[in-house]
């Protein structure tokens, strides 16, 4: 029988659901169950494809080409596992699917109604996800506060779930705050009891209290949140803010929840794995080196807008054993009187971010170009290789006025165009050339070298390619093309042999990294960073 684990939040947004609900899969992964994420978003969009990165934060691109919330970035760099589009449920795609089915006349002439036609679609996308991969646990978080009125459905949906599955098959976690406040920074449990009052109300009893907090949380604290919450006091886990969220596991794990858990849910007892995890956190905690790497982007001004390539680089320091401090700077900075050299001064590293439209694009040429010229390691990623081969081809190749078909319809060298594909193409929705494909790299080359195969493949998200009329030129003078589709069609990664590492791809490998799993690009650039470090040290003793 699957088990279900249901996870809400209270009090206010953006208190660490995701991150609450990664690190308990996480905690049932390390005791061998399988464990299938999903997120519920009460927004009417279909999927997150279409926001802008300075309201939502960051897309995140599944293995099959769906475009979702950032927490699904989450679930599979704690859990280990790879989402779909099954994973992200969101109002606009279950009302879709409702419509549709009234419009079949699948509904018999019945009138459609919140209940039960949308709870019912709910509620089959969840167990849909369990049954397609064959899960021991679905793990599903409901996005937004407990008390809005867009999470009313879903909600609805997962009490009517415990009905319908029973109450030993069913687990409702609530994450919700704890503040301090006044002088003497006093412990206030009233925000909380009334988060769990509001769940009550739609017929929903808490079985597990995750207590975000500033301050530890005494005993008597814990005793008074279980009486007027009717939750037990194991069962109310005190959520501190941690050195690094990879931690949290682990505090989790101290805490009890993972037994919990399990023995809530009659999973079989397991002794859990947590020796890897513990490692690499020591090595976040305590590393013996350090670098820092600027990231060039167009939205850096919201923290969470490149979070899988933040995470990446962090990764990226535990086989090398650094912390990758991050510098964000935005590109347009570069446009209005900082140079790239004061910019990107102290720097080990550089990252250029992805991105659409033309505001900001020539500070991450300048930024390149700065990295190209000095020697800097440099990544690019999706537009940041697109915008190395454009600073290459104006100023190597000599190609005056060089630009991407996107920036300037009338550049006399559109070294990017629009693939061909997507010329006709006019809804803005999961339209783009999306999700994982094959990607060939040429033998000898760092691509191939770093990931230590010759095929490989990646998740993309972009419309516009390099163009192959200037595929030769580029070659001609010294950049490399070290991989391309499989029928050679489409330029997916460039690299210069000259330089000690400059490297760009047009996917987002920074999808796929894990904690326990680094991703090789990210953890050659930082190597590279490490080096050119380790040598301007040298020469300056």
């Amino acid at each position: 029988m699957v088990k279900y684990i249901f996870v809400t939040g209270g009090v206010v947004s953006s208190i660490g659901k995701g991150i609450a609900a990664a690190s308990l899969g996480r905690l049932l992964r390390n005791r061998g169950f399988t464990v299938a994420p999903m997120k519920l978003d009460p927004y009417i969009n279909v999927d997150a494809g279409t926001m802008n990165p300075y309201q939502h934060g960051e897309v995140f691109v599944t293995e099959d080409g769906a475009e979702t919330d950032l927490d699904l970035g989450h679930y599979e760099r704690f859990i280990d596992v790879n989402c779909s589009s099954l994973s992200s449920v969101t109002t606009g795609k279950v009302y879709r699917a409702v419509i549709e089915a009234e419009r079949r006349g699948d509904y018999l002439g019945g009138t459609v109604q919140v209940i039960p036609h949308v709870t019912n679609e709910i509620k089959r996308s969840i167990v849909e996800v369990g049954e397609r991969t064959s899960a021991d646990v679905v793990l599903a978080e409901i996005g937004g506060t407990v008390g809005d009125i867009e999470s009313l459905p879903f909600l609805e949906a997962i009490r009517q779930m415990r009905k319908d599955v029973g109450w030993q098959h069913t687990l409702f976690v609530h994450v919700t705050l704890v503040p301090t406040v006044g002088p003497w920074r006093e412990i206030k449990t009233k925000p909380t009891q009334h988060s769990v009052h509001k769940l009550r109300e739609i017929g929903i009893t808490p079985d597990v209290l995750v207590c975000r907090s500033e301050a530890p949380i005494p005993p008597d604290v814990k005793e008074k949140i279980s009486l007027f919450c009717d939750v037990p006091t194991q069962a109310i886990v005190e959520s501190l803010n941690a050195e690094t969220i990879y931690e949290v596991p682990l505090v989790y794990e101290d805490a009890g929840l993972g037994e919990f858990v399990a023995d809530r849910l009659g999973l079989e007892k397991r002794e859990p794995s947590m020796g890897e995890w513990r490692k690499l956190v020591k090595i976040l905690k305590s590393p013996k080196r350090e670098c820092r790497i600027a990231v060039v982007g167009k939205y850096t001004s919201n923290g969470d807008a490149y979070k899988s390539i933040g995470e990446a680089l962090v990764h990226a320091g535990i086989p090398n054993d650094a912390r990758v401090r991050v510098e964000w700077i935005e590109s347009d900075s570069l446009e209005s009187g900082v140079s790239p050299a004061d910019a990107l001064a102290g720097m080990d590293g550089l990252v250029v971010a992805p991105g659409f439209g033309g505001r900001g694009i020539e500070g991450k040429i300048q930024a390149i170009r700065h990295a190209r010229e000095t020697g800097l390691p440099f990544l690019g990623i999706c537009l940041g290789l697109q915008m190395a081969v454009i600073e290459f081809a104006r100023n190597v190749c000599g190609l005056l006025g060089a630009n991407s078909e996107e920036m300037d319809e009338e550049t006399p060298h559109p070294v990017i165009h629009l693939l061909p594909e997507q010329k006709h193409v006019k809804a803005k929705g999961a339209t783009m050339r999306l999700g994982s494909y094959p990607c060939n790299l040429v033998h000898g080359t760092k691509a191939a070298k770093l990931y230590g195969a010759n095929r490989i493949a990646e998740r993309h998200r972009h419309r516009y390619e390099v163009n192959n009329d200037y595929r030769e030129t580029l070659i001609q003078h010294g950049m490399v093309v070290s991989g391309v589709s499989p029928d050679y069609r489409l330029v997916e990664m460039i690299e210069l042999p000259s330089h000690p590492f400059f490297l760009a791809t047009q996917a987002h490998p920074e999808f796929r990294s894990r904690p326990n799993r680094p991703h090789p690009l990210f953890r050659g650039l930082v190597a590279a960073a490490l080096e050119r470090r380790a040598q301007q040290s040298a020469s300056r003793k």
